[in-house]
């Protein structure tokens, strides 16, 4: 089932694409988001920002919802700072996030399916950038969902000035037919440079979620995709909106 704000059935050469910035360990709306598309590019030519969810997500705990957070150096008030060089301050964040993960997901159903898996991405995430931590995981946790969209970076590509002229031209370099959006970019996208491009624009709406059987109540839908795969393992999809 897609929830989109049209149609998304693409023509039989058409290809879709969406662009935004990598998270650490994300929400399961940002998997819907890889898995309805042809190809994920990771916009982390971006600058970085503080407080948001590139180096942080939530769990669920006996407390309620935490944060997991990877501390970064920072340069000022970051304006010069891209999220591709943004760099880990403290090289044990690994075990002490697994040990926290661990102590909240232990007595979950599906905890002992994905334990190894998981376990190794932390231990042998010893990356210094934030961006292939997050790349890391992200890869991951898309082959444990099924989804073998291809996820690329914006360093790949050419990149133009403009704030919704670069994301077009990263489309049409890509061959897109098609970019997907996340609802917030309503705001400020402007739809007239894609249709000029002959690029269709769609917004996802992350509305109609189930709930699953969920540690700790309340249950809470915006915390990281380790939640749906440790409460739900190999039916976890069956809890999203674009499988």
């Amino acid at each position: 089932m897609t929830r989109v704000d049209s149609p998304v059935v693409a023509p039989a050469a058409g290809k879709r694409v969406a662009i935004t910035q990598s998270d650490y360990i994300p929400w399961k709306g940002y998997f819907d988001l890889i898995h309805l598309v042809d190809e994920f590019i990771l916009f982390d030519d971006a600058q970085y920002t503080r407080r948001d969810w590139r180096n942080r997500n939530r769990i669920k705990t006996p407390r309620g919802a935490v944060w997991l957070t990877i501390p970064v150096r920072t340069k000022g008030g970051y304006a010069d700072q891209r999220i591709r060089d943004t760099v880990v301050s403290d090289p044990h964040w690994n075990r002490s996030h697994w040990n926290s993960i661990v102590h909240a997901y232990s007595r979950a159903k599906h905890f002992q399916t994905f334990r190894e898996p998981f376990e190794q991405l932390y231990l042998d995430a010893d990356s210094t950038l934030l961006s292939c931590i997050n790349h890391r995981f992200l890869v991951a946790i898309c082959g444990m969902l099924g989804i073998r969209t291809k996820i690329s970076w914006s360093m790949d590509y050419r990149l133009v000035a403009g704030k919704t002229e670069r994301l077009v031209d990263l489309c049409r370099q890509a061959g897109a037919t098609e970019y997907v959006s996340g609802p917030r970019a309503r705001a400020y996208l402007d739809e007239q440079l894609f249709r000029d491009a002959g690029i269709a624009v769609r917004y996802m709406d992350y509305d109609g979620y189930p709930e699953y059987r969920q540690l700790f109540p309340p249950f809470e839908h915006s915390v990281s995709i380790i939640d749906l795969l440790f409460n739900e393992g190999h039916d976890s999809t069956r809890y999203m909106i674009t499988f």
